[in-house]
């Protein structure tokens, strides 16, 4: 999918701003995706928390540390480039 000059200008722009900035702003972003979403979408991420923390509580939850789970998540990203 090739991006636009004006879209890949203002990528780049923003890409400038200071770490706060663009968290602030890809959390404005994501916020703005979810506004369509099912009512139900806060209930059932709460559940699936509370799932999840009862699995690792429990030691049932397989962990891994986090320095590979980055690293097959930046590899997996670089593919879809």
């Amino acid at each position: 999918m090739a991006m636009s000059s004006e879209l890949e200008e203002l990528k780049n722009d923003l890409l400038a701003l200071p770490v706060e900035s663009r968290a602030s702003l890809a959390h404005a972003l994501i916020e703005s995706l979810d506004e369509g979403s099912d009512e139900n979408t806060e209930e059932i991420w709460r559940t699936e928390i509370r799932r999840r923390d009862t699995e690792i509580r429990s030691r049932r939850a397989v962990l891994k540390s986090a320095e590979p789970v980055l690293r097959e998540a930046r590899d997996r990203l670089r593919c879809m480039k």
